[in-house]
């Protein structure tokens, strides 16, 4: 192999020049960063001959002569051919001279060019091992991505699916019972209709049950009024300070003769003078759906304990009522609309299963809690705490 002449300074003396203005040249050969890689360099004049070759590599002459050949003809900086199974990228510089004329430097091409070529094939091998594991990679983000998106979605889905299918349950079962009512003064009517020629006074039965079918549906209706108005998200909750004891007390007294009547033992533990922040009529509503309930479900000479106490910063409420208690599997549907715990006894209480879920949505709104606990055939408890 040629060794480059120009790899060193060369002294030039200049023609023609007086002899105090000697001419110095030397050329000098574009720089490209190698590193530790295998590399060579191939020098060529204009028209593309070799004219040296600097390598520590060993190639076949004609690998070399293939090397340059292909690159001058492309003459692309920093592309790449293959040679010898391997990648290889050149650039392509010029051999610039620089001359010294009395001291003033001056540069100019000498008229050849150095190719210079770079083993990339690792790096290129390694580089497709990158790509190949990032689309990898990317390709199980995806899914674990898709998966992760698909469960939280289904999990901010539910709440709305089974929010539309309580509204469906909700309009199907308002329908229902006030169906009910509606059949009574309908059949009753006819009843009235076809016997015209009787008095008011024979045909009194009649009118009675249209009375009570249309006391039935008013009940209804108010309490849906009721709920709906309870849950109005844009109507916000009365709040301030009143006597929660007395409120409850005067629950009790209003209800008492319901108590008697039944036979139930009434016992009651009201801690006096609590003070709470509320609104004191939606209390006593809720105070009084819980008692309504206890004595519709206690059973005859059974026994209610209500129990009125102050906790740190909240206050609890409980009643407890002796009877059949409820199911297990029932309980967490106990505040659900239209639930009854004992649909038999319907027609006897006269109840439409939605008293617990307005004192449920009440207790929401004010910022407690209620919850239910049951023992079956022994008895029912029912507890609420709000906040002082």
């Amino acid at each position: 192999m040629d060794a480059s002449p120009s790899d060193k300074p060369i002294a030039i003396t200049g023609v023609g020049l007086p002899a105090d203005k000697e001419k110095e040249t030397f050329s000098t050969l574009a720089n490209f960063s190698l590193g530790d890689s295998l590399s060579f360099n191939i020098e060529v004049d204009a028209d593309g001959r070799i004219w040296g070759i600097n390598s520590f590599i060993a190639l076949p002459d004609e690998a070399y002569y293939k090397a340059a050949e292909t690159a001058w003809s492309d003459k692309k900086n920093n592309s790449t051919i293959t040679l010898e199974g391997k990648q290889w990228q050149y650039t392509i510089t010029p051999i610039l001279m620089h001359v010294i004329i009395s001291g003033q430097p001056y540069t100019s091409i000498e008229g050849k060019y150095q190719i210079t070529f770079l083993d990339v094939t690792e790096s290129k091998n390694t580089l497709l091992a990158l790509l190949t594991t990032l689309l990898l990679v990317g390709l199980i983000m995806l899914f674990v991505i898709f998966i992760i998106s698909l469960y939280f979605a289904n999990r901010a889905i539910k709440p709305i699916a089974e929010t539309w299918e309580k509204q469906k349950q909700f309009v199907a079962d308002a329908s229902h019972e006030l169906k009910t009512p509606l059949t009574i003064i309908n059949a009753n009517y006819d009843a009235l209709l076809a016997n015209q020629n009787e008095s008011i006074k024979s045909q009194i039965k009649w009118l009675d049950y249209i009375r009570i079918g249309s006391d039935r549906m008013a009940k209804l209706i108010n309490d849906l009024l009721s709920l709906a108005k309870i849950e109005d998200v844009n109507l916000k909750a009365q709040k301030r300070p009143f006597n929660i004891s007395n409120a409850i007390n005067d629950v009790i007294l209003s209800m008492e003769a319901l108590v008697i009547e039944k036979g139930i033992k009434l016992r009651h533990a009201i801690e006096p003078d609590i003070i709470i922040k509320g609104d004191p009529e939606r209390v006593k509503q809720v105070v009084t759906i819980l008692f309504d309930n206890a004595v519709k479900y206690t059973n005859n000479n059974g026994q209610i304990d209500i129990l009125l106490k102050k906790a740190k910063n909240k206050i609890i409420y409980s009643i407890k009522n002796s009877g059949k208690g409820i199911a297990k599997q029932d309980l967490p549907k106990v505040f659900d609309r239209f639930y009854r715990a004992d649909p038999s006894r319907t027609q006897e209480t006269g109840g439409y299963g939605l008293g617990l879920s307005i004192a449920k949505t009440i207790i929401d709104r004010l910022g407690g809690k209620i919850n239910v606990t049951s023992v079956e055939n022994e008895c029912t408890t029912f507890t609420f705490t709000l906040g002082l």
